[in-house]
């Protein structure tokens, strides 16, 4: 059998990751369309911190994507500066600005008639990139965002799903290594389970990367789980409330903030606590071709029911109950349909209880960087955390 070993420290890499985010100031920006008696914006001037990710919500028709896209001139302001890294974006020319922003939108907003590879490349080829360049760089965002290279490179976005057309997406949108990235509902039209784990992706990629990147959703609690900031807007994008999530859960600045957050505010602060908080437990570690009779003595010794299969990069591919080794000669690859459940360990508590209940095991595992394995969870550890976090009056019954 390999040597495949747990590691309990869940440690992957050592080091803080290099700041490539830039910050970004706006200074009374107006935005008034023709006929209309109120302005779209009216003075917001806000300071978004480099490397941070900041979420813009507030109702509907409050300004909020008006605001984003004035960041990269495909609305132009009435009045007022907008600087990236301190420099005043008025005067720059648009194609060069955009090429220097990252730009996700819903849905991916893939060009169908290009592959991956050429969806991704556009920018880098309008930047004057060579081909062995961009191809490299193709091939290292696809592992980024989660997509094996080998397979996905050469598909169009028709062969794609919901989740893997956003992911492209996500990825054209780091091509050029763009210190800002700009993101516009970006996983909304997407069903829930495959929403929650592309928020986990672009937790993990914001913790290698560290850019800066605002986003426009209309759900609140994805602003918490993604937000370092969240910025609540009222009509006109007047600032309600500018403020990390903890401190907008705890102290809404008024009625508005505090009807927009909604019931339940002290529950919500449990999407605060992220998995990585709870202590994993570990099952026995197979590699696929690993004898299966071997593998079952280990478990059966480690008193584990299953056995967590993992590839030559250390990420779970599948999961066997022990009982099915006895069948076995070796442990086999992925089969079609297989239920293995894993989680981000930035994901939420409320997100990992949710994903347990997909679970015939009744657990999940636990990601880090690069889909590395690091441990798994169970329902007790979550609620064990929970219980821990919330007031007794406010813990889940």
């Amino acid at each position: 059998m390999s040597d495949l070993k747990s590691d309990p420290t869940g440690t992957t890499t050592a080091g803080e990751p290099e700041l490539s985010g830039v910050d970004i100031d706006l200074v009374d920006v107006v935005k008034r369309y023709p006929g209309q008696k109120k302005a779209a914006v009216d003075g917001l001037s806000l300071h978004i911190p480099a490397g941070e990710i900041v979420m813009f919500v507030g109702p509907s028709g409050c300004g909020k994507t008006t605001s984003l896209k004035m960041i990269n001139r495909l609305i132009e302001p009435t009045s007022g500066s907008i600087r990236i890294d301190g420099k005043d974006i008025h005067g720059q020319d648009d194609d060069e600005l955009r090429r220097h922003i990252g730009y996700v939108i819903q849905g991916g907003s893939l060009f169908p008639h290009m592959t991956v590879t050429q969806n991704i490349a556009l920018v880098p080829g309008l930047l004057g990139w060579d081909r062995r360049r961009t191809a490299e760089r193709v091939d290292e965002l696809l592992e980024l965002v989660g997509l094996d290279p080998d397979r996905y490179r050469s598909r169009y976005p028709r062969e794609l799903s919901g989740g893997q057309q956003q992911r492209v997406g996500v990825a054209r949108g780091l091509a050029a290594d763009p210190p800002v990235i700009l993101m516009d509902e970006p996983f909304g039209a997407v069903d829930p389970i495959t929403r929650q784990r592309l928020q986990d992706e672009l937790l993990s990629i914001q913790e290698e990367l560290r850019k800066t990147i605002v986003c426009v959703t209309h759900d609140f609690d994805e602003a918490v789980k993604l937000g370092d900031r969240i910025l609540i807007l009222t009509e006109g994008a007047k600032i309600a409330q500018y403020d990390t999530p903890e401190a907008i859960l705890a102290n809404p600045a008024d009625r508005f903030v505090a009807d927009f957050v909604g019931a339940g505010a002290a529950l919500k602060q449990l999407t605060l606590s992220r998995v990585s908080e709870v202590e994993l437990s570990h099952r026995t570690l197979v590699a696929v071709g690993d004898p299966a009779a071997g593998a079952m003595r280990a478990a059966q010794s480690a008193g584990d029911s299953y056995v967590v299969v993992l590839d030559d990069r250390r990420r779970p591919i599948d999961w066997l109950w022990t009982k099915d080794l006895a069948e076995l000669d070796r442990v086999p690859g992925p089969a079609e349909g297989t239920d293995l459940v894993t989680l981000d360990r930035r994901a939420t508590l409320n997100d990992a209880l949710d994903t347990m209940l997909t679970s015939s095991h009744g657990c999940a595992v636990v990601t880090g960087r690069r889909d590395e394995y690091l441990g798994v969870v169970d329902f007790q550890a979550v609620l064990d955390r929970i219980q821990e976090t919330a007031q007794p009056d406010e813990v889940p019954s």
